[in-house]
């Protein structure tokens, strides 16, 4: 491999990295927002996000992918089903961090593969090998033991794992880039959260703007802003490593963010573990587990599979 090529791969390893990285620490910024609630910050999230997508698209003036979409009347449809499908996600996971559920938002992105490989079969009708179906099985197996664990179905790992797929099932037809479908995204939502905030305005119950002595101050409505800065600015990251690494790694690369949401969890906010809990976990790693050693597996039979043969007087002449 070339020099300029493994720079160009390193750089994108670094890339992956500090994508998944920050959507990893994301639970150590969300309680920071308090006392907004949940659809505060979401709402503040919605609004700025556009606004800082829009800027960063002035600055590579990158407008050109606009016009064509806007003559897609089904991928604006989609592309609307993705903007409501990840307000669903966001919320849900804001709420959850605020409410001391860390480590059940992390299994809830540890089961998000379980869940699309499942959508994969249910609508792309795509065939699933031996170890994909093992892999399902010990995943559903680990969601009844959580059931127990919790005495409830984890729901809030479900919906943020079931709306992600979906996301991504969406996205995956439209087929834009993340800053792109961002950008969309945000402009599908931008009048609702803009229309809610006022709504909380005029209600008495938003706090961007405002300063309460001995509980929040402008500093409050500064890291509302960054919302949309930490949102847009890990989809750069993503997006300079999608096109510089291979797809392999950036699947593994994926499991970053859930660990270190998890560790977050259990070290930094002490949430509750106990025996049947780390089962369940347990079980869903093994279901990772045996994904990752597939995935690679198929990658090195595929490299194989397109290494040229030599010719049958070449191999003669090696013989001799």
């Amino acid at each position: 491999m070339p020099q300029t090529t493994q720079q160009d791969s390193g750089r994108g390893l670094w890339y992956g990295m500090a994508a998944y990285g920050i959507w990893g620490l994301f639970p150590l910024f969300w309680p920071l927002l308090e006392p907004g609630a949940a659809d505060d910050i979401l709402a503040n999230r919605m609004v700025w996000s556009l606004a800082a997508v829009v800027l960063m698209l002035i600055a590579q003036r990158h407008w050109s992918w606009i016009r064509p979409l806007l003559r897609q009347p089904r991928r604006l449809a989609m592309l609307a089903g993705a903007a409501m499908v990840i307000s669903v996600n966001w919320g849900v996971y804001i709420w959850a961090v605020n409410n001391g559920h860390v480590v059940e938002t992390s299994l809830g992105y540890f089961i998000n593969p379980l869940v699309t490989i499942a959508f994969g079969v249910l609508v792309l009708k795509e065939r699933l090998r031996g170890a994909q179906w093992t892999a399902v099985g010990i995943g559903a197996a680990a969601v009844a033991v959580l059931t127990v664990a919790y005495g409830q179905l984890p729901w809030i790992a479900l919906v943020l794992a079931l709306s992600f797929a979906t996301y991504g099932l969406l996205k995956k037809q439209v087929g834009l880039s993340g800053l792109e479908s961002l950008a969309a995204e945000s402009a599908f939502m931008f009048p609702f959260a803009l229309g809610y905030l006022i709504y909380l305005e005029v209600s008495g119950h938003g706090t961007f703007g405002h300063t309460v002595p001995g509980s929040y101050g402008w500093g409050h409505s500064a890291l509302l802003v960054l919302s949309g800065v930490i949102t847009a600015i890990p989809l750069l990251f993503f997006g300079a490593a999608a096109v510089r690494v291979p797809l392999t790694v950036l699947g593994l690369l994926q499991y970053l963010a859930p660990v270190f949401q998890f560790l977050i969890g259990v070290a930094v906010f002490h949430e509750s573990m106990p025996p049947a809990r780390w089962a369940g976990f347990a079980l869903v790693w093994a279901a990772l587990a045996l994904l990752t050693w597939d995935a690679l597996r198929q990658v090195r039979a595929g490299r194989a599979a397109v290494v040229p043969q030599p010719a049958p007087a070449q191999r003669e002449a090696v013989t001799r």
